[in-house]
């Protein structure tokens, strides 16, 4: 009797599972080319991914057949077998694997186990740490169950897919690894042989080798000069109370493109102070009216924010970006906020900034920067942004001259609110000023366009009346 193995192909499965169609007997007799349903499984495998085969009569197969009556079933039926992803050969076991970490990202860097072998884990409960260019991914485990072992370490280079610790979902044959596959861990059992009179005899013949070796043969290796460092290693002598730390590939990635945009931007900084009375005023005034009607604080962020709106809007060419010969002109604006976290400098976006009010501005604000702070941001909220804006004034800062955000063409620099004297109808009053810079693309961005841009800028903040007035 002839039964014909139909293939199944399952993005989510790596086991095998063979299917033998057979159709159930009807009522009349049907000659012995007749077939009928035999699900056939491998012995100790799970799932399994079916493939095309013909099993010929007196053939051994090696499988355990499990008969199923099946009835009224038409012959080109297509059964559908589905199954959790990352299962393994064996049923209890199963493979947490790093996920797919973007478009953008092809490894990363395992920055620390979260668990350690024989913790119970539930399902999608983060057991590791994936260091990336630009986030922290977690790997989450697959199936409830108890960590039997780690297959990777800490520091490892890892890409999709790369199986990283061995989950065991009844918790039984676990067994206690310090981040390092058994087989690279000797076994404290097996106790060193005594060597034979053989190996003493062998030993023996090399030490007499060794001693006979001749002199200028020693000399010669011993005269060999030291490998040349390459220019570019530092040389540096050490010394007492230093430590060395390895870069994170997110400080490597920061430094890179900082690096990069000096060396391909003609970069240009021009400045100018800001009367920040007004804006202050204003959200002294209503600070608690709109808490109570948005739920979130009004800072000033959102008035730079919007005046940088208008301010792109007025000058499109600060918006727009060098393409090879072309010049990208955008009708649209996304603007990056550049946040500093514990792990390093991240520039989330808020999309389409200029349909947005106060409010919501102040709601993606903090939102980002909690996400970005607990390490949580994905990449597609840092992708893209048209131009970049960065407040050192939180840390304190008087004066700065920020560096381009690439692909961008120009960044706006914030800092710190001091009361400064100030010559205001004819008096002088003390006021409240801060100093703004604007660094640009001088190959793209003229002088002119970078003044009236910032002079916008100026006026906005100033004056936020002009938002509404459009003027």
């Amino acid at each position: 009797m002839l039964g014909v193995l139909r293939r199944k192909a399952s993005a989510s499965c790596l086991g095998k599972n063979l299917h033998v169609i057979r159709p159930a007997a009807s009522t009349s007799r049907i000659p012995s080319a007749a077939s009928e349903k035999i699900i056939l499984l491998p012995r100790q495998c799970g799932h399994a991914r079916s493939f095309s085969h013909r099993v010929l009569r007196g053939c051994s197969t090696n499988l355990r057949p499990e008969r199923g009556a099946v009835a009224n079933l038409h012959s080109s039926l297509t059964l559908h077998i589905c199954g959790r992803p990352f299962c393994s050969n064996s049923g209890d076991l199963v493979d947490a694997v790093v996920p797919f970490m973007g478009e953008s990202i092809s490894d990363g860097t395992l920055a620390k186990f979260l668990k350690n072998p024989g913790d119970r884990v539930e399902v999608d409960e983060p057991i590791a740490q994936i260091e990336t260019d630009k986030v922290t991914i977690d790997v989450t485990s697959p199936e409830a169950g108890v960590i039997q072992k780690f297959v990777a370490k800490e520091g490892d280079t890892v890409e999709p897919g790369y199986k990283v610790a061995i989950i065991s979902k009844s918790g039984e044959g676990v067994e206690s690894v310090d981040h390092v596959a058994p087989s690279e861990k000797p076994s404290e059992k097996e106790a060193p042989k005594p060597p034979s009179a053989v190996e003493e005899k062998k030993e023996e013949e090399m030490k007499t080798k060794v001693e006979t070796t001749p002199v200028k043969e020693k000399s010669k290796e011993t005269s060999l000069p030291p490998p040349k460092r390459s220019a570019t290693e530092p040389q540096l002598p050490p010394k007492e109370r230093e430590r060395r730390v390895p870069m994170t590939r997110l400080r490597k990635r920061v430094a890179t493109r900082l690096k990069d945009s000096q060396n391909t931007f003609a970069l240009l900084t021009t400045f100018n102070e800001v009367d920040m009375t007004n804006l202050m005023k204003l959200r002294s005034d209503y600070k608690d009216a709109f808490v109570e009607k948005h739920g979130v604080k009004l800072g000033l962020m959102s008035g730079f924010v919007k005046a940088a709106v208008t301010a792109l809007q007025n000058q499109p060419i600060v918006n727009a970006v060098i393409d090879g010969d072309d010049i990208i002109y955008r009708d649209y604006v996304d603007i990056s906020i550049a946040v500093g976290t514990p792990k390093g400098l991240v520039v989330p976006v808020l999309r389409n900034a200029e349909k947005m009010n106060f409010a919501e501005i102040e709601k993606t604000i903090n939102g980002l920067a909690k996400k970005a702070t607990n390490g949580t941001i994905s990449i597609d909220e840092m992708a893209g942004g048209s131009f970049t804006i960065s407040n050192g004034g939180v840390y304190g800062s008087l004066l700065s001259t920020p560096i381009i955000n690439p692909p961008q063409s120009a960044i706006l620099g914030m800092h710190s609110i001091v009361n400064r004297p100030m010559v205001v109808g004819g008096n002088v009053v003390s006021r409240p000023m801060m100093y703004i810079a604007l660094t640009y693309d001088h190959r793209l961005i003229d002088g002119r366009e970078a003044v009236y841009f910032l002079r916008r800028i100026k006026d906005v903040v100033e004056d936020p009346r002009r938002l509404l007035l459009d003027v």
